[in-house]
């Protein structure tokens, strides 16, 4: 005959399923209100949209811009990019862009929000790409030392899994009070942030020490594990499958300060070539697509006072990159018309 078990074993039993049952009940309510409230407006939500972006940084904001359809255009990237105004892109192609760079991010990155576009502009009339040096790894990973929410941008599973963590929750508190507030405050729809003023803040341009490093030659050796093969070329085919024949794609190579450059016929220079030819060839599969060259002595990149840094370059610098993109635009276009 089995043994009872001792009354206070059941009441301990009892209190344990009381607490999870209790624990998935809250769990489901907040998953519930979460999904209502969409802390990031990525549109699985509509209810509580209000076409607005909520101040905050690009690596969450880009979940609602880059699905708005008032942007037939846009520029992925980082902060190699960033500085290419999206009004200006708009008036001098009139097409209307969207800014999805954001900063600290590599291809990986990139792409996951280059398909996030995609899946809500079936058919956009240009496409702009930044490839810098985090393109050139022999990981095909393209590992990086920044978090990015992945989550935000990819299928259900990882949508709901994403929701449960803390800081899902405080931004779902966040966005009910910016729901609430008639004078609540809005970002830039378009993702323009001219992060000059920053750098300036922080000695840039001014600072001896800052100037010193921006005199520094790069050696000729490649950096750790961008001496090749550059598996990014079979990634940037992937992607460009899903691209319309009809959209125009510019890959934009971001000017560096001429100190940045490697010696002539150094091994460095060899692989940083070597990268640039592989995202090229890989570029060729797209019908309507073309490459702005800032790399191999860029005739401004010699000038100091137009970089922050030795990637880093100023607006009267964006403002030139930014024309050749919209001639480079124009272009493709015009050839598709014919």
């Amino acid at each position: 005959m089995a043994l009872a078990h001792p009354p206070q074993d059941r009441a301990w039993r009892a209190f344990v399923r009381t607490v999870l049952l209790a624990m998935a009940g809250l769990s489901a309510a907040y998953l519930g209100l979460a999904v209502l409230v969409d802390p990031y407006d990525t549109g699985r939500s509509t209810l509580l949209s209000r076409g607005a972006v909520r101040p905050q940084g690009p690596r969450t904001a880009s979940a609602l811009r880059g699905r708005d359809p008032a942007y037939a255009g846009a520029v992925i990237g980082n902060s190699h990019i960033q500085l290419i105004e999206p009004a200006s892109l708009t008036r001098l192609t009139g097409i209307p862009f969207v800014q999805l760079s954001v900063p600290a991010t590599g291809p990986s990155e990139q792409f996951a929000l280059l398909d996030w576009y995609l899946k809500h502009h079936a058919r956009p009339e240009a496409i702009v790409l930044s490839s810098d040096a985090f393109w050139c790894s022999d990981d095909p990973s393209f590992p990086s030392e920044h978090g990015f929410p992945y989550w935000l941008v990819g299928e259900w599973p990882a949508y709901l899994k994403g929701l449960l963590r803390f800081t899902a929750a405080q931004e779902t508190i966040n966005r009910l009070g910016w729901l609430l507030n008639p004078r609540r405050k809005q970002a830039a729809a378009d993702g323009w942030w001219d992060y000059e003023s920053n750098y300036l803040s922080q000695g840039f341009g001014r600072d001896p020490a800052k100037k010193a490093a921006l005199e520094r030659s790069v050696g000729p050796e490649p950096e750790p594990h961008h001496g090749g093969p550059f598996p990014v070329g079979d990634r940037l085919r992937t992607e460009l499958a899903r691209v319309p024949a009809e959209t125009a794609v510019v890959l934009v190579f971001p000017p560096v300060y001429a100190r940045a450059e490697p010696p002539a016929g150094s091994p460095r220079a060899a692989a940083e070539a070597a990268c640039r030819a592989e995202v090229r060839s890989a570029l060729a599969v797209h019908p309507l697509s073309t490459v702005v060259e800032g790399r191999d002595r860029h005739p401004q990149a010699a000038d100091p006072d137009l970089f922050f840094d030795q990637t880093h370059y100023r607006l009267p610098l964006a403002r030139s990159l930014t024309d050749e993109i919209a001639v480079a635009i124009v272009r493709l276009r015009r050839r598709a018309a014919e």
